[in-house]
């Protein structure tokens, strides 16, 4: 089984590492552009590799690694009118957005945008590109390792 690596943003202030290690397994919802939610419907695999990438803060950087511990299926809360993520175009015979299931794996030494940044090896990662905002990116196995050994794992 072939693993796929990736990176979800999320803003501290939202939904953070220490949110995610308390929760254990939690949904990853409220992914609203089409382009995120379909790689997390179409190429999200239960055991790929996430790097949780803290955004929104200073500095932006990775905390942790998670893994995807249940495959794409339909995020209701864009069912639910009292939710910031409702979307009245969806339903549960209609879902339009998706999401999956993460657990953490392990914490790591913050690596910082501008860590990243400064890594010629990591050039080519969407995170770094100009204008790439997606809060749902793919990572090659290279880059999600040199991630790792900067955090502290090997």
């Amino acid at each position: 089984m072939k693993i796929n690596y990736w990176l979800l943003k999320s803003e501290p202030s939202t939904w953070s590492w220490d949110d995610q290690v308390k929760a254990g397994v939690e949904m990853w919802d409220g992914v609203r552009n089409y382009q995120a939610r379909n790689m997390m419907r179409d190429k999200f695999k239960l055991g790929d590799m996430v790097l949780f990438y803290h955004s929104n803060t200073k500095p932006p950087h990775v905390a942790g690694i998670a893994k995807v511990s249940r495959e794409g299926y339909p995020d209701h809360t864009s069912w639910d009118p009292d939710c910031k993520y409702y979307d009245e175009k969806s339903s549960p015979d209609n879902p339009r957005w998706i999401m999956v299931d993460i657990e953490p794996v392990q914490e790591m030494k913050m690596v910082s945008l501008v860590d990243i940044k400064a890594n010629p090896s990591l050039d080519d990662m969407p995170l770094v590109q100009r204008g790439q905002r997606l809060s749902v990116q793919p990572v090659s196995k290279e880059q999600y390792e040199e991630i790792c050994r900067m955090g502290g794992i090997s």
